[in-house]
């Protein structure tokens, strides 16, 4: 395929399987479906590729070997699927990759562990610690402490979360299509997009809303992760986890798949704030001067001259949306002192700068 011939060579890769990679149409866990993409995971390992897991199937482990009444409360119901069923996903995992002599580790983690940037780095420094010493990590949300306004979307944005953090120069995405089609992929006139290049226009108006029976988003979340992993830098491949020999296809660059044309590679730092946009503690609104200078091509900070108006209490740490006059979002950034510091010298000049250019994100309105 010609856009093998456009991809970077994969060094650190992060996968992601989908539920219903994982999952037989009757419900059931596919464990041979699973077996298949182990091997082809510890293949991809033994060629000298670092990989990080994320892996989805909990719920639905628990939900096959666990029914559990209707009336019983959604949220409390999944709860216990998830409690009852990351053990036996793990406890697959860990058997099949013992077989293959391949250490593994399992990683629970919510969104709280990445709005925090001291709890974010020492999440970081342990999955890269478990890379290094050839530990194969194994990612997922930890559904059981977790309630749906800090869930995320679906494990694509903890896969695109998980492929920032750790700078990684793939993020495969695994579901049950070949990837995103001209229309509905069971339509007979529909076609595979090959290539979604940095510079097309929005691709929604193809993309079915329709949402797994196993998971929570659809491919309108996964084009939305992968439209922002391929805007931080990271090159994104969606593909057919269902297809037999999918990672050694993956391998050889013959894969069938949509690819996202990565732009160029972002700082680390702003890796983290591009995903912060549902962490901010506080709002900054910016004077038309202030957004002129942040939005020229000169690298400058935001002072608190240029600021007219703070809203919410933070922390130095913390991440702020910053508006302009009209209230327009026009980026992210790491607030180096409290509101309460902010609020005193805001509007004054000769003051140290609320947030360093190293800690400013830019939202792209092309």
């Amino acid at each position: 395929m010609e856009i093998f011939q456009r991809m970077h060579t994969p060094k650190v890769i992060i996968i992601k399987i989908g539920s219903n990679v994982l999952t037989q149409s009757n419900g059931l866990p596919d464990l041979e479906r699973m077996a298949h993409l182990v091997k082809g995971i510890h293949d991809l390992i033994q060629a000298g590729k670092k990989v990080v897991l994320v892996s989805s199937g909990a719920v639905a482990f628990g939900r096959q070997a666990l029914p559990l009444s209707e009336k019983l409360n959604p949220v409390i119901k999944k709860q216990i699927w998830a409690a009852t069923g990351q053990i036996r996903l793990i406890n697959q995992y860990q058997d099949l990759f013992g077989k293959l002599e391949q250490p593994i580790a399992q990683i629970l983690v919510t969104k709280e562990d990445f709005r925090d940037r001291k709890h974010f780095l020492n999440m970081k420094n342990c999955l890269e610690a478990l890379l290094q010493q050839g530990i194969l990590p194994i990612v997922n949300e930890n559904d059981t402490v977790t309630i749906t306004e800090l869930m995320f979307t679906d494990n694509d944005e903890l896969a695109s979360l998980t492929a920032a953090m750790l700078n990684a120069d793939t993020l495969l995405l695994l579901t049950n299509v070949d990837g995103i089609f001209t229309g509905p992929p069971s339509e007979p006139g529909s076609e595979l997009i090959e290539q979604i290049s940095s510079s097309l226009p929005e691709m929604t108006q193809y993309i079915s809303a329709t949402k797994s029976s196993f998971g929570r988003g659809g491919m309108l979340t996964k084009y939305a992760m992968a439209k922002k992993s391929a805007d931080l830098g990271i090159q994104v491949i969606i593909a057919n986890g269902k297809r037999e020999g999918v990672l050694e296809e993956f391998a050889k660059q013959k894969l069938r798949c949509t690819w996202f044309e990565p732009k160029k590679v972002k700082q680390a730092a702003k890796k983290w704030l591009a995903h912060g946009a549902q962490y901010y503690k506080g709002e900054i609104t910016i004077n038309e001067g202030a957004k002129s200078s942040l939005t020229s091509s000169v690298i400058r900070s935001l002072l608190p001259v240029g600021i007219t108006q703070i809203a919410g209490e933070f922390s130095k740490g913390d991440i702020l949306l910053i508006r302009d006059d009209k209230g327009t979002k026009i980026g992210l950034g790491r607030a180096e002192y409290s509101s309460k510091l902010a609020l005193e010298r805001i509007g004054l000049k000769n003051q140290k700068a609320l947030i360093h250019y190293d800690y400013l994100y830019l939202f792209d309105h092309d």
